[in-house]
């Protein structure tokens, strides 16, 4: 997997998760991981399961390949 793409991903889910007014450690407690796994998604450091990036934009209302686009 390229680099990029994490980290692209990474900011995608920021900004969603800042547009629905969300902090890390909501999200988090909603899809059922770490408040420092979030920040590492959103950092590009790590990259979620397609499950967990199913959970993570249903939490933030948006269909998953608006998150990899």
């Amino acid at each position: 997997m390229s680099k990029s793409i994490p980290k692209s991903l990474g900011k995608k889910i920021k900004y969603y998760r800042k547009q629905r007014k969300l902090y890390q450690v909501e999200l988090a407690d909603i899809v059922d991981v770490s408040t420092g796994y979030i920040g590492a998604i959103e950092q590009g450091v790590k990259s979620p399961s397609l499950k967990l990036l199913s959970k993570i934009a249903k939490a933030l209302k948006i269909q998953p390949h608006e998150l990899l686009k």
